[in-house]
């Protein structure tokens, strides 16, 4: 039982661990954004990295609930036997909780900076094309591609 227990403290310091590496690409991918110019390298390589680290997230997740399964009826039955060590996965868990709300708020502003880079591109990428459209026009005109042919002359000479 109390080695269970240890595994329990020791999963739930791992995702301690992992939350706050998620944070800190959190905050590199807003740093990119609010850059001048966007990095989409560099943000590709947080997004897998941030990937790996939400696998690893799951898997630990995976693992606490399996062993705590095997645990809940023997706790509740002896809670005052390990109330300290129950006090102390609660803490644990209150702050995974407490940190994963932070990166989600995280994921929000960051998403929010992603839509607002997209948007300026697509409107940069509207605006040079009507650019090219006025410019191609002009040229047009003034080589005289778009002076129609008078019907009423003689093509015969």
């Amino acid at each position: 039982m109390e080695n269970q227990l240890t595994v329990l403290s020791e999963s739930l310091d791992k995702k301690l661990q992992v939350l706050r590496e998620i944070q800190e690409y959190n905050k590199e991918q807003e740093q990119i954004f609010l850059a001048d110019t966007a990095n989409l390298d560099e943000f590709d390589a947080a997004i897998e990295e941030k990937g790996r680290l939400i696998e690893k997230l799951e898997k630990l997740d995976e693992g606490f609930e399996s062993v705590y399964g095997s645990l809940a009826a023997e706790l509740k039955g002896n809670r005052e036997k390990y109330v300290n060590q129950i006090k102390a996965l609660q803490d644990k868990i209150r702050r995974v909780t407490e940190l994963s709300v932070s990166v989600q708020a995280q994921e929000q502003r960051n998403k929010k900076l992603v839509e607002q880079y997209f948007a300026k591109a697509h409107n940069n990428i509207r605006q040079e094309r009507k650019s090219s459209k006025a410019a191609f026009n002009y040229y047009k005109n003034m080589n005289g591609g778009a002076v129609p042919q008078s019907h009423f002359m003689d093509s015969k000479k």
